[in-house]
């Protein structure tokens, strides 16, 4: 079935069918489940390479394009970290509504890549962007703006976020390409700057990758007040990094989550917000150049403490410390949610989510459709029949991982299969009755809708 799709998805560019069959016929068996991508969804796959300086894994790209839009003006890129779990998580990023709802905000694609890395085989070999996944991923968005008919997609900026390896790939990709990045958050996860040790895989900060907006963002668990654990030299590598770009003026900061060890958790709660402030201040409406950040409106505090009550952000012209070891954020907004963030992950959202639309009632069956807030995503829907509530979709949410959320949540940040569906069966209808029904929209700071 997926081959089929694929297939016919692209009938209308006949130089591409190559590349999708001899892909599909050495898919390993462990990426075989994707969610089928039709429009409008789009996704591209290519084989591993055995070529000097090409990507050795294979690796596919699915795209989410937001309804009506003509020019897009950038692509928001939600990479996956290392280990089969995690690369296999990717398969979904792109139907994430919360994120969907970040790039339809500013005209933007929703891009989920799948590097197909084999269980315990060497994770630098995708997440080093040198050796051979830049190559691969600006060939993907060149052949996904044929296919999806977005040209402009090839030459588009990039709104980067990536996990564990992942957070490594983006912080390469900004090294690489600092013209391009509008904004960097990695997540537990930093290319490695300890050109003293003599590692062979370190990199050198470029110029222009210091104007980049970036957050390095973890869980205390990884090291920070943990120091034991599988994770527990995380942050020994996220503070070099730090230090060596924010002595050199980058604009980054540090965010520590203070529940989570590895996994995501709550992260999406500032990272979104965050985001949109810095597409807001760099995209510009008619043009791929990026403008600065405005410097003016920057807040800063201190790069960590123990006690997250000690950690105020202020404007940065009354802040008293060593603004070389100083946590950089962009404005006053997004510095009011770092501080709810790092004291327990609880940022708070005071405005109601967008209602649901598109109600279709097929005998006992109502399906609809809806857009994520896009400060609290969506937590679940209620259906109303005849002004009384009669069901909870999801009736219990689940997240082992942070706030339950109508798509569940996966250690990586992404929804979990099979995907949530926009539906209920009302079998206490009675037969033959006509019934007005509505459904209302809860996020995860548990505002709601309104409704008719």
């Amino acid at each position: 079935m997926f081959i089929r799709k694929q297939l016919s998805a692209i009938h209308y560019c006949p130089f591409l069918l190559l590349v999708f069959v001899v892909a599909a016929k050495g898919q390993d068996s462990a990426y075989q489940n994707p969610p089928v991508a039709e429009p409008p969804y789009y996704r591209v796959r290519y084989p591993g390479s055995s070529n000097e300086g090409e990507l050795v894994y294979p690796v596919s790209y699915t795209l989410w394009i937001p309804p009506n839009v003509k020019n897009l003006r950038g692509v928001v890129v939600h990479q996956h970290g290392c280990g089969e779990g995690s690369c296999r998580s990717g398969q979904t990023g792109a139907w994430d509504l919360h994120w969907q709802a970040l790039a339809r905000k500013h005209d933007c694609g929703l891009l989920s890549p799948v590097y197909e890395q084999p269980e315990k085989e060497d994770c630098t070999r995708w997440c080093d962007p040198r050796k051979g996944s830049d190559l691969a991923f600006q060939r993907g968005l060149k052949d996904l703006g044929l296919l999806s008919n977005h040209p402009e997609l090839s030459s588009a900026p990039w709104i980067l976020w990536g996990h564990s390896g992942g957070g490594h790939w983006v912080g390469g990709m900004t090294f690489l390409h600092p013209e391009r990045v509008v904004a960097a958050w990695l997540r537990s996860g930093v290319p490695p700057l300890r050109p003293s040790e003599g590692r062979p895989d370190s990199w050198t900060i470029r110029d222009g990758s210091l104007s980049v907006p970036m957050i390095c963002n973890l869980g205390t668990k990884e090291g920070v007040t943990q120091k034991d654990g599988r994770f527990a030299r995380v942050w020994s590598g996220v503070e070099t990094f730090f230090r060596e770009m924010r002595k050199q003026g980058s604009l980054i900061g540090i965010a520590v989550d203070p529940l989570s060890s590895h996994e995501c958790g709550n992260q999406r709660y500032l990272a979104i917000p965050w985001l949109d402030y810095c597409m807001q201040k760099r995209l510009k409406p008619d043009s791929n150049a990026l403008m600065q950040m405005p410097s003016g409106e920057a807040w800063l505090a201190p790069m960590f403490s123990e006690d997250p009550t000690a950690s105020v952000a202020v404007p940065r012209s009354q802040f008293k410390g060593n603004i070389e070891e100083s946590t950089w954020l962009p404005d006053e907004t997004t510095a009011k949610l770092w501080m709810q963030y790092i004291r327990d992950t609880k940022v708070s959202d005071t405005t109601p989510p967008p209602r649901p639309s598109v109600i279709r009632i097929e005998g006992n069956t109502i399906t609809w459709q809806a857009e994520a807030d896009l400060e609290s995503g969506i937590a679940s829907f209620v259906v109303i029949r005849d002004g009384v509530e009669i069901a909870t979709i999801p009736a219990q949410g689940k997240n082992p991982f942070g706030r339950p959320i109508f798509q569940n949540n996966s250690y990586s940040d992404t929804p979990t299969q099979p995907l949530a569906e926009m539906k209920y069966i009302d079998t206490t209808a009675k037969s033959g009755a006509k019934h007005n029904y509505a459904v209302v929209t809860i996020n995860t700071s548990g505002m709601r809708s309104e409704h008719p």
